[in-house]
Formats: C-alpha cells, structure tokens, sequence
C-alpha cells in the first residue's frame, strides 16, 4: 500500500510542474494565466508567445503523463506487492491519471492548471498508445474544420473510450474493462475541464484559430 500511496504522489507532483507558467516567466516575466484564455496550457502558449515556446510546452507536458504511467508506476518499495493486479496495468492507468490531476489543479501555482490534454495524451501513449491513433486522427480533423482547440480536445478524447467499447463489443480488439473504465474517467476528466469553454462555445464566443480576435 505504502508503494500505490508513494506512486500517486509522485505522479501527482509530476503532472503539477507548471510547464507553461514556468516558460513564460523565463520568456516573457509574465504568468501565461494573466493573458489570453487564462488558461495555463499549450494553446493559449501558442497565441501570447508563438509556436516554439508552446511546442517546448507541449513535448514538456506528455513526457509527464508518460513518465507517471511507464516509470513512476514500477516504484516498488522494500519488494512490496502492490494491491492491484498487475494483469490490466491498473497501476500505470492510476499513476497516468494522478499526473493528468497534478496538471489541472498543480499545487506549484495554486491549483489553477491547464486542460489536462497533453499530460492526458502522455498517458495514453503510455498504457494504450493505439488511442492515440483514434484521438490524434479526430483532434486534427475538428481543429481543421472548426479551428476550435477546445472542441478538437474534448471529442478527441471523446472519441477513445466510444471507439475502445465499439472495437471490444464486435471483437475487433479485446480491452480490459479496467483500460476502458480509466478512458472513460480521463475523457470525463478533461471534458470538465473544458467546462468554461463549453459554455463559451455554446454562446458562440470561444475563440477559434479561424476567427481574428
């Protein structure tokens, strides 16, 4: 118990280092969430200091979903066994998620985080990277005909737990009910993150790549 207790923890304070604060302090001497959308992520990285300080955030924020689920998961204290069968990686779908929480509510600056989008993708890529396949696909075709980051995000993460239940119910692929059941919480996850933004696309006042604001 003390080894899941010391993994969650981890991962958590992993997902919590404020990539896109800490970036644009060092660039600018600003808090990238006094600026833009507020929001502490890639995107609003993109519109206040340009495309290489958002990509640095981005890669940044993957590595830490994927570093919770492929490395902190394995820490073993003292050979202890972990109370989680090890059969449907539960542990790594835990540590991932935990990461993706440090992100949205990171204790490094007042738990007032980004989306969870990229952290989520690192853990994904991590534990079932064939969604990344199905998200990727989907997030790159609504932002093309939209220009919605936010609408891209939430149906891409969406469209990983719907296609991995379609897929396991006709045969196409057999997938533990503990993967699918973990999708579906960090789909859920990163759809109430994005509920301001729902609201906004719904009074038609999101911002969009193809809109001049």
């Amino acid at each position: 118990m003390l080894s899941l207790v010391i993994i969650l923890s981890l991962s958590y304070l992993v997902g919590s280092i404020p990539t896109s604060i800490v970036i644009s302090k060092l660039l600018k001497g600003i808090d990238i969430r006094e600026h833009g959308s507020g929001n502490a992520g890639g995107t609003n990285t993109y519109r206040i200091l340009g495309r290489n300080a958002a990509l640095i955030v981005v890669v940044v924020d993957v590595m830490k979903g994927l570093v919770a689920a492929l490395f902190i998961s394995q820490i073993r204290i003292g050979g202890e066994a972990l109370p989680i069968s090890e059969k449907y990686h539960a542990v790594m779908y835990m540590a991932g998620l935990a990461a993706v929480i440090g992100h949205i509510w990171t204790i490094f600056a007042g738990f007032r985080g980004g989306k969870g989008v990229a952290t989520g993708m690192g853990m994904v890529l991590g534990t079932l990277p064939g969604g990344i396949l199905i998200g990727l696909p989907v997030f790159i075709l609504i932002v093309s005909i939209t220009g919605y980051v936010s609408l891209s995000s939430i149906l891409s993460a969406l469209a990983i737990p719907f296609a991995f239940v379609i897929m396991d119910e006709t045969g196409l692929y057999n997938f533990s009910p503990v993967a699918i059941w973990f999708t579906i919480g960090l789909s859920a996850l990163i759809v109430f993150a994005h509920r301001a933004n729902i609201k906004r696309l719904m009074a038609g006042s999101e911002n969009s790549f193809k809109k001049k604001n």
